[in-house]
């Protein structure tokens, strides 16, 4: 159901009412033909109650036609009114959506230059962290190679210590071929 219905229902009493009226001139044309009359005077009680319902036919419709006026104007305000606060809203939404706009873009700057600098932050403090782990590798491999040297070094004193001890001398050069 619209606005409009339920602001202007249907009477059903008045219509019932008409419904009734109708009726009742039915029923009494139906009564005057079927009456004992004489034909002039039947005629004559016909035309008169034709005038009558002529008349009362003429009544409701101008009550109807004023009503539908009536309905009309009252539809048309309300419509008028209705595009009206539709309007408003349309520019106040558009101004609240251009706002938010605003705010996001401001929003998405400020954040730009924050992320920025986070990320210069995190290049400098991973190429600290990377020297960092070189130089420790660089300190290991070295260590390492010192240790390998070391090792080398004991194990090649043991080879002329066996060499020795199996050919009986004191040389440590070994014999070229």
């Amino acid at each position: 159901m619209n606005e409009v219905e339920k602001q202007y229902p249907v009477q059903t009493s008045s219509t019932f009412v008409k419904g009734v009226f109708i009726g009742g001139l039915l029923g009494a044309a139906a009564a005057l033909l079927f009456a004992p009359k004489p034909g002039r005077e039947l005629r004559g009680d016909i035309s008169d109650k034709i005038v009558v319902a002529t008349d009362k036919t003429k009544e409701v419709a101008g009550n109807v036609t004023d009503r539908t006026k009536e309905i009309a104007t009252t539809v048309a305000d309300q419509t008028s009114q209705v595009a009206g606060l539709v309007s408003d809203s349309a520019v106040s939404l558009a101004q609240t959506v251009s706002t938010k706009a605003k705010d996001v873009a401001k929003s998405i700057t400020e954040n730009k230059e924050t992320v920025a600098n986070s990320l210069a932050d995190a290049a400098q403090s991973v190429a600290k962290d990377v020297k960092e782990a070189s130089d420790n590798v660089s300190k290991d491999v070295k260590d390492a190679s010192n240790d390998v040297a070391k090792e080398a070094q004991n194990k090649s004193n043991e080879v002329k210590k066996e060499v020795n001890s199996t050919t009986g001398s004191n040389n440590t050069s070994f014999p070229t071929r």
